[in-house]
């Protein structure tokens, strides 16, 4: 993902003397480029990293990323972390400079050193990666800690998820809570879908199904796709809300248009059973076919169950086979159970009692009951 993120001049309150302050405003708001040189000239790194933005953007300029770089590089060396952030992100995206995450690193921590909370995030995330750096969970942590501090929301919410998932930190799902919120709170979408997780299932805080509708609705309202297709499950169940499949259809469509693979596989899901749409077949092999080129491995596997049963698409083995086959790779115990029975049963590949075996186990250990016994069945009868 592009981590470039160019915020305009924020205005430094300061006692004024005379009338100094509301010229020096005047100058630090202009937005015609030829007065900015002439500031970024005599030496305000502010206007300098304005005009760094212009140029960036094309914005009443001619877009030219090497004529940001220089102007961000200014805006740095003459104290502004904003500009030493922007410069990192261009280092990051290989944007008017070749692509140097270790460069990248050195200007987003210069960033956080002069206190840009932006850069103490996008420094987080870089050692969360291991770009330019050793991957490191703890220092990770520490420095969204600092982006969190500093007022920047998003690396409240990227805290949150490390505290719940016990990475670089000691897990604590009441810590992940009060973090998830202060994100939500701070404008982040995912961090209102996130706290809605929470309350759903009651992880540290008591479980309130109408609390997490309404923060899964904030999350969508706010363009969080995951958002859209955790409210259209809670309207497809009945969840905190009274069950409207309708809605439900709608909220999926939302989601999966916004991205959420998850959002395609559960409107496919509507198409196949005639949930709040008519029956159609056809189009629930589409809605799968997208969630599965998307990443979803639960869109692969119904995909492949269609092939295999000739429902909605042309029964094709070999095809079932092909997205099985991607929906175990991608973690999905049903992917690979069945999987296993086009091996037994030789439909789509060669038969094999051995592969069928080694995919039945998969299953098992992806916890899928119906796996475990496959696995014994074509144990014992070895």
């Amino acid at each position: 993902m592009n981590l470039r993120y160019l915020f305009l001049i924020s205005i430094l309150v300061t006692a004024c003397v005379f009338s100094s302050c509301s010229r020096a405003e005047e100058t630090t708001n202009s937005k015609d480029p030829k007065v900015l040189k002439a500031q970024c000239d005599r030496g305000d790194a502010k206007a300098c990293l304005s005009l760094g933005a212009m140029y960036n953007e094309g914005t009443g300029v001619t877009q030219d990323s090497f004529q940001a770089v220089a102007l961000y590089r200014k805006a740095c060396d003459g104290g502004n972390a904003e500009g030493c952030s922007n410069l990192g992100s261009m280092y990051h995206d290989g944007d008017g400079v070749t692509q140097d995450y270790v460069q990248a690193v050195a200007f987003y921590r210069k960033a956080c050193d002069g206190g840009y909370a932006l850069g103490c995030s996008t420094l987080g995330w870089m050692y969360k990666n291991g770009d330019g750096v050793t991957k490191d969970y703890v220092q990770a942590a520490e420095f969204l800690r600092k982006a969190c501090d500093g007022g920047y929301a998003l690396g409240c919410s990227t805290l949150g998820w490390m505290y719940d998932e016990g990475t670089g930190v000691t897990q604590d799902s009441f810590q992940a809570v009060a973090l998830y919120g202060k994100a939500c709170d701070g404008g982040v979408a995912s961090g209102c879908s996130a706290l809605g997780w929470m309350y759903a299932n009651g992880t540290g805080v008591t479980q309130d199904f109408t609390q997490a509708v309404a923060l899964y609705r904030k999350a969508c309202d706010g363009g969080n796709a995951g958002g859209c297709n955790n409210l259209g499950w809670m309207y497809d169940n009945g969840t905190g809300v009274t069950q409207d499949f309708t809605q439900a259809v709608a909220l999926y469509r939302k989601a999966c248009d916004g991205g959420d693979a998850k959002g395609c596989t559960n409107l496919g899901v509507m198409y196949y059973e005639g949930r709040g749409v008519t029956q159609d077949f056809a189009q629930a092999a589409a809605w799968y076919r997208k969630a599965c080129d998307g990443g979803d491995a639960g869109g692969c596997n119904n995909l492949g169950w269609m092939y295999a049963n000739g429902t909605g698409v042309t029964q094709d083995f070999a095809q079932a086979v092909e997205f099985y086959r991607k929906a175990c790779d991608g973690g999905s115990a049903l992917g690979c159970d069945n999987l296993g029975v086009r091996y037994e049963k030789g439909e789509g590949v060669k038969q094999s009692d051995t592969d069928a075996l080694n995919y039945y186990g998969k299953a098992c250990e992806l916890k899928y009951e119906g796996g475990c016994k496959n696995y014994a069945r074509i144990k014992k009868k070895r």
